[in-house]
């Protein structure tokens, strides 16, 4: 644990939420949702997760690209699926590294917030977002779960990015972490 304090990017020291966590059901599949996120934004999503891993010093968590991937296959809406619980230090890497990922795509997440682009423009990018998501959920979730049809939906999937992007945004920047555990760990849906 205090291996991954130590790690942290130029003096940010609240990188780490100050309890132990253990993450719920819909928190791991919002977790998961906010990391497909991130890809849709990110074509090379995958890749910068791994050269990330190394520059916060989470190799012992995630060493490859397949041990990063069955920490996210806890999610149950997956085709492939884990059974048991996340450890709470596992679980607090992951949120490193999406808030880690989310601070390193800021500039796109801010110009699909921003009221500043033309509209236009702005509505472009949010069908490919859109698009780009609803893919890489037919590709990597069961689309028989009733959780991941919802999330196909074609009258909700707009209101789901515009969520997602938004919590992206916030989990950037300092406090990001807690942020985002506070999120996760909300009991509200």
């Amino acid at each position: 644990m205090e291996n991954l304090a130590s790690s942290s990017i130029e003096n940010k020291s609240d990188i780490i939420c100050a309890k132990q966590i253990i993450l719920g059901r819909r928190a791991l599949e919002r977790l998961d949702l906010l990391f497909l996120a991130v890809e849709s934004l990110d074509f090379n999503g995958s890749e910068a997760m791994l050269i990330t891993c190394e520059k916060l010093g989470l190799q012992n968590y995630f060493p490859n690209r397949v041990e990063l991937w069955k920490r996210r296959c806890h999610n149950p809406l997956r085709r492939t699926t884990r059974r048991g619980q996340l450890s709470s230090t596992d679980s607090q890497a992951l949120i490193v590294l999406l808030c880690s990922m989310a601070e390193r795509i800021y500039p796109l997440l801010r110009q699909l917030l921003s009221s500043r682009e033309p509209e236009n423009i702005n509505s472009q990018r949010w069908q490919l977002l859109e698009q780009r998501l609803g893919e890489l959920i037919n590709e990597r979730m069961n689309p028989r779960r009733g959780g991941v049809q919802r999330l196909l939906n074609p009258a909700i999937k707009q209101i789901i990015c515009k969520d997602l992007v938004l919590s992206l945004a916030l989990a950037s920047g300092p406090g990001g972490v807690e942020r985002m555990c506070a999120s996760l760990l909300d009991p509200t849906p």
